[in-house]
């Protein structure tokens, strides 16, 4: 341990207050994509931040349309650099590390519910306000099987696929789910591969409670799930909900949680009628010849068909106007990119399961003209925001967006214990600093998955010092709330991580400042939300 270890600065933590509710004459609609294990150097969108050449270049033109019409975040961050821990996060304001999930990710093919029944999500806290909520794609926080007298299963034997689910997206604020338990390619068999009544690959296609395919011998399915289809599936019921709630006079949210481009690399042949498998091409024209691109640009061909749509969609709710211009559209992904390369993590240290920055510095986009979140406009550049936030932090925007108060701290129905509005940054005001955010979970801590691997790092510009701030704790933050501080850098003039200041004495003051916000953080029943934001 080194000479920090346990050390307490006691000094005073800016207090940051939500800003007034807003006002407008009517709610936005709210769509949120969220990509799956994608870097920023993996969209073209981040071309000059990353200096990409064209010749390795993805490009994606309806990511680069996405940012041209709203605001590009640049230091925004997923909770955790791997897939569950972030999107319990993402659906309930609060970092997976307060939970049992301490590092890794829901594995195998059972798994009990991650999101307590008492916790608000945010879907939920949109049905309370009148939104129709759908979810289509990768869940992947547990869900609970029945066995064949209808009870609770206790693990994948005594399941019985033809049973509903319960603890699944529909228990949790979603009016409609359509897609997949985990990573697709281990959501199913593929319609391919031999599948049996003892198999071990997953429940495959999941609408609603009900597991598409099961036979009716407990756990064979018909084959129905085909890994090179589930693109082309999941676009098809996130444009079939939303000409159904276009149809209406109550506001949506859509949570389009997609599967790409998590390996395997299976891209469709075709979303509709626009080509993705053998489409993609780099920023110079050239073809990429690679599955994973395909892969990638998948998801660029998804946020066109969705831009698309609002943009020739009459809005009921304002006539004379488009579903766009009162969409609040949110593009990001659940951690950064699975491998590291200087292509795919541009000039960040290492890549997915990591602390260090490209593991969790991931895309994030914003726009919704109507409340002033870009223009809306692709003629224009586009606002760039240098904001610290975290997805973690979507809570608290849209529900700021929308006009109502966060639920609770604590209590009989509580949640959003970590999220901070980021719409004032979105509309390019000055905004104080977010107080630290808390990623987690650090492969380089362990060669096993192991308990160790469960590092918190506490990441600030707040600091009594300048600069962009991170300090690395290891795993006994999150499993017994103690503070061993391990490494520290200056992101403002060490963005690949290379130089560690822990031991520099002069710089002990940006420690003690990271420790007293952990402190404060710390525990399961911990937050960093401040009560006077409520």
């Amino acid at each position: 341990m080194n000479h920090y270890g346990l050390l307490f600065i006691s000094l005073s933590i800016p207090c940051f207050c939500f800003a007034e509710p807003s006002r407008l004459e009517q709610p936005p609609n709210v769509i949120i994509f969220l990509a799956d294990d994608m870097g920023l150097g993996d969209t073209s969108a981040y071309q000059d931040w990353t200096k990409n050449p064209d010749s390795l270049q993805l490009s994606t033109p309806a990511m680069e349309r996405l940012a041209k019409q709203g605001v590009r975040f640049t230091d925004a961050h997923s909770p955790s650099s791997r897939c569950s821990p972030t999107r319990y996060a993402l659906l309930t304001g609060r970092y997976c590390w307060r939970t049992r999930l301490k590092h890794w990710v829901l594995f195998g093919v059972h798994c009990p519910p991650l999101i307590e029944r008492e916790r608000v999500t945010f879907p939920e806290f949109l049905q309370a306000a009148g939104y129709q909520t759908a979810m289509f794609g990768k869940w992947h926080l547990g869900l609970t099987y029945r066995n064949k007298e209808g009870n609770a299963a206790t693990g994948w034997d005594d399941a019985d696929l033809t049973k509903p689910l319960a603890d699944g997206p529909l228990d949790h604020g979603f009016d409609k789910f359509f897609g997949v338990s985990r990573s697709h390619g281990t959501s199913g068999p593929d319609g391919q591969k031999k599948n049996s009544p003892t198999q071990r690959i997953g429940p495959g296609w999941i609408d609603g409670r009900s597991i598409i395919g099961a036979t009716g011998d407990g756990k064979k399915l018909d084959g129905s799930y085909q890994l090179d289809k589930v693109g082309q599936k999941l676009d098809e019921k996130a444009l079939k909900f939303l000409e159904q709630a276009a149809s209406e006079k109550q506001p949506f949210l859509l949570y389009f949680a997609s599967p790409s481009n998590h390996s395997p690399y299976t891209p469709s042949e075709a979303l509709g009628e626009d080509p993705v498998a053998g489409a993609s091409i780099f920023k110079s024209g050239t073809s990429t010849n690679s599955q994973r691109l395909d892969f990638v640009y998948q998801n660029d061909v998804h946020v066109a068909r969705l831009l698309d749509f609002l943009d020739r969609t009459p809005d009921p709710r304002r006539p004379g106007h488009m579903l766009r211009d009162n969409t609040l559209f949110l593009f990001s992904s659940d951690n950064g990119a699975e491998r590291s390369s200087k292509v795919c993590t541009g000039p960040l240290r290492s890549h997915k399961g990591s602390v260090y920055e490209g593991g969790h510095r991931v895309p994030f986009l914003a726009c919704w003209p109507y409340g002033g979140v870009g223009d809306g406009r692709v003629e224009t550049p586009g606002r760039e925001c240098a904001r610290l936030c975290a997805l973690n932090d979507i809570f608290a925007t849209v529900a700021e967006a929308i006009g109502k108060p966060l639920p609770p701290l604590h209590g009989h129905s509580y949640g959003a214990e970590d999220s901070i509005s980021q719409l004032a940054a979105m509309k390019g005001s000055l905004t104080a600093p977010r107080v630290a955010i808390f990623p987690n979970d650090h492969k380089e801590a362990s060669k096993k998955t192991s308990d160790k691997r469960a590092w918190v790092a506490v990441r600030s510009n707040a600091t009594p010092l300048v600069g962009e701030w991170k300090l690395f704790l290891d795993h006994r933050y999150a499993w017994q709330q103690e503070m061993f501080p391990q490494e520290l850098y200056n992101l403002t003039d060490d963005l690949m991580e290379s130089e560690n200041l822990l031991d520099d004495p002069e710089y002990s003051p940006v420690v003690g400042f990271l420790l007293e916000q952990a402190r404060t953080a710390a525990g399961d029943e911990g937050y960093t939300r401040q009560p006077a934001e409520q």
